[in-house]
């Protein structure tokens, strides 16, 4: 009984990038630069999409909201992981692991719902631009923004609390840079394949399935600018579409990997550095991908700047 309970006293110690000493000292400076990043860029976001009355639109109310996701996701992961990269400790406190296995699985769950929103968004706006106002009503927009964030909540209540409660008899090395779920389970001195196969299902529903609504809004996108043969509205529809579906091809290429194929001899040698790239890298790129192709936020940008040098 002790043996089971000890890690949960003791708390957990991330292996991380310790065995390579020098890439840690490499990675605490890219980290720290994509972090700081990541809370200007996402906050600059935020800011002109309340501030601007020509983004009073979905588009960037949902915008909005995953910019929002980007913040609290890596600050549940990157202040923790900052700390393991720089000092000899490495060890994450029981309470501590559980926060960040729960926050960081409702909002990493929150953000892939969010991304199937912003493309039945883009199906709208390109499908249905006459009916567009009409279909996206404000009152729609926040049921199906709320919608998100209660299934990121439901299912880490769902699978974090089933992955904390497994027995782990002293086990406390956690392979990996932060409390996720498949590297957790593998912490359990008990038959995991249960928990592999919920896992599995639970990676199905709130990635899959919306990555499958992700693709049919954008084949019936692509099927709707076949049609066109205005050269401006060729743009126009890429200029909706391109920065989401280019955070959709980084978000989902990487995350996949990890929940889709867990015991993949992939997953096992790069799981780490793929993580690393979903939870540090792409909320840092989200922003710079959305304001570099967006005419309309870097217009935004432009007078927000322009008010603050004004004043």
């Amino acid at each position: 009984m002790s043996r089971t309970n000890s890690s949960t006293k003791e708390g957990f110690i991330l292996v991380g990038f310790s065995e390579q000493p020098r890439l840690e000292k490499i990675l605490f400076a890219i980290v720290l630069m994509s972090y700081l990043l990541t809370l200007v860029g996402n906050t600059i976001i935020i800011l002109i999409s309340s501030i601007e009355p020509k983004l009073k639109t979905p588009m960037y109310f949902f915008l909005t909201h995953l910019s929002l996701v980007d913040i609290c996701f890596t600050t549940s992961i990157v202040p923790q992981l900052l700390w393991n990269l720089k000092g000899p400790a490495k060890t994450i406190t029981s309470l501590g692991c559980a926060i960040q296995l729960y926050v960081s699985l409702a909002l990493g769950s929150s953000e892939c719902v969010l991304l199937a929103v912003m493309a039945f968004d883009r199906y709208a706006a390109v499908c249905k631009p006459l009916h567009y106002a009409t279909v996206m009503n404000p009152q729609l927009c926040q049921a199906l923004a709320g919608v998100a964030w209660l299934s990121g909540v439901g299912n880490a209540l769902i699978q974090g609390t089933i992955t904390l409660r497994l027995p782990r008899c002293g086990h406390r090395w956690l392979h990996h840079f932060f409390c996720e779920v498949p590297s957790m389970i593998k912490l359990a001195c008990v038959d995991i394949h249960a928990n592999e196969i919920q896992l599995f299902v639970a990676s199905l529903v709130l990635l899959l399935l919306p990555l499958a609504l992700i693709l049919t809004s954008y084949g019936y996108i692509a099927k709707a600018v076949i049609k066109i043969k205005s050269l401006q509205a060729w743009r126009r529809a890429l200029g909706t579409c391109g920065s989401h579906l280019m955070v959709v091809t980084l978000f989902y290429g990487s995350i996949t990997a990890v929940y889709i194929q867990p015991n993949s001899s992939y997953a096992r040698t790069h799981g780490k550095f793929i993580s690393l790239f979903y939870t540090v890298m792409t909320p840092t790129l989200n922003p710079l991908i959305y304001t570099l192709r967006n005419k309309e936020v870097k217009g935004a940008l432009g007078k927000l700047f322009h008010r603050d040098l004004g004043a």
